[in-house]
């Protein structure tokens, strides 16, 4: 469903390559996850993807069902069916949440073809969701992100994704910042949405979102690329011995 291929990439005001021949595949249905140290490119390969400003792509595709997106605008992608959760979810103060979620949802409805919801069947597909994901309706009416707790925000991230249903889902480290708490409840709204269409791949530091979130695959990040891919045992030999074994090994 969705493949990385050769991807090289640098920043748009630099000479600096961060991405450097990076290459993943991910099938339907799959969930991957990424590990790697702090600058290896992780978040940048999302931000590359999803077609955010500041990044040049020198080389490469990143293809969601055989369509190159780079070749498209960002709404064009998130409309293909890409979706990107970010680390740090910007608050749009003056936008209310329940506008927010409407618009997007309805624009991409649009662009493919697809009848929009009226008021009252957004209302309610947005409370049951909101519900299973333990979000009040006071949070529905305030605008986005503003004045939300860390876990709130993420929360609210996964909301949109349900909401969406987007057939692959980017987390860039959604876990940053969370507590233990916060963390199980973003995890149970991830795993709500698994299913045999829809794949995931989850950035991340830490293996304890990875005890919630179970990957089928862990990719070893560094240095502009995958150095190594695997199973869930994977995380633990990294939670466990740290990534310097893994880069002396590769070099």
């Amino acid at each position: 469903m969705f493949e990385i291929k050769n991807l090289k990439a640098s920043l748009a005001d630099e000479d600096k390559q961060i991405l450097k021949g990076m290459t993943l595949r991910i099938g339907a249905g799959e969930v991957h996850a990424i590990m790697g140290p702090n600058g290896s490119g992780k978040s940048t390969m999302s931000y590359v993807a999803s077609g955010k400003n500041g990044y040049v792509v020198d080389e490469g595709e990143v293809l969601l069902d055989g369509a190159n997106l780079l070749d498209m605008e960002p709404d064009e992608r998130a409309a293909a069916g890409l979706f990107l959760a970010f680390q740090y979810p910007v608050e749009i103060p003056g936008v209310g949440n329940m506008t927010f979620l409407r618009t997007a949802v309805n624009s991409q409805r649009k662009m493919r073809g697809e009848e929009e919801l009226n008021a009252a069947q957004f209302l309610k597909i947005v409370r049951e969701k909101a519900k299973s994901l333990k979000i009040d309706a006071d949070m529905l009416k305030r605008p986005v992100n503003v004045g939300f707790s860390g876990g709130e925000k993420k929360r609210n991230e996964i909301l949109q994704m349900a909401m969406l249903e987007p057939k692959m889902c980017i987390l860039d480290e959604t876990d940053s910042g969370l507590d233990v708490d916060a963390m199980k409840l973003v995890a149970e709204g991830v795993n709500a949405l698994r299913n045999g269409e829809r794949s995931f791949l989850v950035i991340t530091h830490y293996q304890r979102l990875l005890d919630h979130i179970k990957p089928d695959v862990v990719h070893i990040m560094a240095d502009g690329k995958i150095i190594k891919s695997g199973g869930p045992e994977l995380a633990l030999e990294v939670e466990n011995n740290g990534y310097a074994d893994l880069l002396n090994e590769v070099a």
